[in-house]
């Protein structure tokens, strides 16, 4: 459980939701097969958007509705759908969320997952599918996968109707393996809003020599918020996404801090002079010694943060189980300036270069600050991967 920044109240939220979806659409998740997409297709699962309703929306196949949705099974069997994960890696918890399906939700779910070979695949891609089943085509590609066996996540387990108190449905995994590719299974049919996969990203560093330069932070990479102090408008997990940030929506952004002075004064450098600041850590994907980084703001062009300062720490995987137990992200973590107290501008790509940075040692893990508020779109930290010392 993770403390309300504002008002360290427990909320009944898991942990991993701090960590990254790695099933999203926006970072290349996939649907590869369902078995039906009557009402709507499996490909809304994985939006990244909030569901919404469209009151007295109809398509020619029933009422619209933004999640996957299968028709009334009137054949034996249930509905399932192979879903490829957009980053690989080691899954720590799902969210099923059946927003506004209420009287048609899907009663259960169970989930299997494989890790799986690209020439593995030969499913066709997928076009338009609403108001359609699985062609004999398809469920023979579909076949040859022999999903059923693969290895179960999440047993067969009820989901409750979407309303606003109900729709959000949260499961623990304990595996550590490494996984490509997801089977989920309804039954035996009815519908889902959206299908979260909360993770960290594995990536093979045996394949990378010691002078690949790599952004050692991007999710893709294996990097992870482990905490922060606000995220009213966009969770900092964000920071370490793919490409450049779509819209504002699409990066941290925290709320207005009401310790801000009446009236705002800045030093000679321009650096605003407040007593508040919002913070962020994250773990590097593989410790290394960072020679550049990019801090962008795209999107945020009234509500940038005015200075940015990253701090930076090393700890083995031991130590950091260690100081995980003390409930707070300054005992333990040994924090060393990295990039001074910097100005940063609205809606602009800042890159810094080795001769800006102070720290000039391997790190695996960062303290990203922001003063006094405000929005960030992405962190890049580029260096080379290094063991640690």
């Amino acid at each position: 459980m993770f403390a309300h920044p504002k008002e360290n109240i427990a909320l009944p939220v898991p942990e991993f939701l701090q960590m990254n979806n790695l099933a999203c659409e926006s970072v290349g998740g996939k649907v590869l097969f369902a078995t039906d997409d009557w009402f709507a297709p499996a490909e809304h699962l994985l939006k990244k958007t909030e569901p919404e309703f469209k009151v007295g929306l109809f398509t020619e196949f029933g009422k619209w509705m933004d999640g996957w949705e299968t028709r009334r099974k009137r054949i034996p069997g249930h509905d399932w759908c192979i879903i490829q994960l957009g980053v690989p890696g080691i899954i720590h918890g799902f969210e099923a969320d059946t927003r506004f399906f209420t009287g048609n939700y899907a009663p259960r779910i169970s989930v299997q997952a494989a890790c799986l070979k690209p020439e593995e695949i030969t499913l066709q891609p997928r076009e338009d599918k609403i108001g359609t089943a699985a062609s004999d085509e398809e469920f023979k590609a579909a076949d040859k996968l022999k999903s059923e066996k693969w290895s179960h996540l999440l047993k067969m387990t009820e989901l409750k109707p979407g309303y606003a108190e109900s729709s959000h449905s949260y499961f623990q995994v304990n595996s550590k393996e490494r996984w490509t590719h997801l089977r989920l299974n309804i039954y035996p049919d009815g519908g889902i809003a959206r299908f979260k996969v909360y993770g960290i990203g594995q990536r093979d560093w045996t394949s990378c020599g010691p002078n690949d330069f790599e952004d050692l932070l991007s999710m893709v990479n294996g990097g992870v918020c482990l905490g922060f102090s606000d995220a009213h408008y966009g969770h900092p997990r964000n920071l370490i996404g793919n490409g450049r940030a779509c819209d504002m929506g699409d990066g941290w952004e925290t709320a207005r801090r009401l310790d801000r002075p009446p009236i705002l004064k800045a030093d000679s450098k321009g650096i605003l002079q407040v007593p508040g600041f919002e913070w962020a850590v994250l773990k590097l994907g593989h410790p290394g010694l960072v020679t550049h980084i990019e801090i962008d703001t795209n999107h945020f062009k009234g509500n940038s943060p005015n200075s940015c300062k990253i701090d930076a720490c090393a700890l083995k995987p031991t130590e950091q189980e260690e100081v995980k137990g003390h409930g707070n992200f300054e005992q333990g973590y040994n924090w060393k300036p990295l990039l001074p107290v910097t100005q940063i501008h609205p809606h602009k790509r800042h890159f810094m270069e080795s001769t800006s940075l102070a720290l000039h040692q391997v790190i695996s893990h960062v303290k990203i600050t922001i003063a006094p508020d405000g929005g960030v779109s992405r962190i890049r930290l580029w260096g080379f991967p290094r063991p640690l010392p």
